[in-house]
């Protein structure tokens, strides 16, 4: 079976048709999710989520780009993760990409959470975004890697991921390593070892192909998986099940269902 390491069903595409989103997945064999948590006002909803289905499991952290919501502290943070469905602090990290002023905030709420995730003892969700240096120094000036984590929907470069994997980090793709134009992308995508890979939609954005285009949903990983399986010469069910047991070798809190 194969587990979605990252999506947001708690958005509205998503949120409005639950019990369809659950259904599909089963039937494509993914059984299970991780929520991500992308601000605090909304952390009770991703939370209920994971409360309601054994399958499912939550995040929670302030994305790097939300600039007009509640701001977590080191304290607030692991409170709210000391929970039996709260699997992971993030998504946190860097985005210069709109914030091209590159704003101290943004580095100070970092290194929060990279913080609350030692302090708690739960991995880190990474963001990055035209910030990779300023991302990994960061990580290493906070001692990310005794968290350890995942560089969430990775799109960064060869040199990028061995630096992440220096720090004991997984490496996590999206349906952008299907886009026939990711060409470095899917390079990356045979070089990461296989004990250190995993697999996300972040739906409801970046549906793979042959979706492209659509609300992506959970159901879809298992096109990035066939296509890491194309790229690295594997049989489809070897990705899958070394996926499915980085997932919950990282995500150490998480029960399967």
């Amino acid at each position: 079976m194969f587990v979605d390491s990252h999506c947001h069903l708690d958005f509205p595409d998503l949120a409005a048709r639950e019990d369809a989103v659950l259904a599909t997945m089963a039937a494509n064999r993914v059984g299970h999710a991780l929520c991500v948590s992308v601000k605090l006002e909304d952390f009770p909803r991703v939370l209920a989520l994971a409360e309601r289905h054994a399958n499912l499991f939550a995040s929670v952290g302030v994305h790097p780009d939300n600039d007009d919501v509640e701001e977590p502290d080191e304290a607030r943070l692991v409170t709210l993760a000391d929970h039996p469905k709260v699997v992971a602090i993030g998504e946190t990290g860097l985005d210069y990409h709109w914030q091209k002023d590159a704003p101290e905030w943004q580095r100070a709420r970092f290194r929060t959470h990279i913080r609350a995730a030692r302090a708690c003892g739960k991995p880190l969700i990474v963001h990055t975004r035209s910030a990779a240096a300023d991302t990994l120094r960061l990580m290493r000036e906070e001692d990310a890697a005794g968290a350890g984590g995942v560089m969430h929907c990775f799109t960064e470069t060869r040199e990028v991921a061995e630096a992440a994997l220096d720090l004991g980090f997984y490496i996590s793709f999206s349906g952008i390593v299907t886009f026939r134009s990711a060409t470095e992308l899917k390079a990356v995508a045979q070089y990461v070892p296989l004990d250190r890979l995993l697999i996300e939609t972040d739906a409801p954005y970046l549906a793979p192909v042959p979706h492209r285009g659509k609300t992506n949903e959970p159901a879809w990983v298992v096109h990035v998986a066939e296509e890491i399986a194309r790229l690295r010469n594997e049989p489809l069910e070897r990705i899958a099940a070394a996926t499915t047991e980085n997932f919950f070798r990282l995500f150490r809190h998480a029960r399967r269902s």
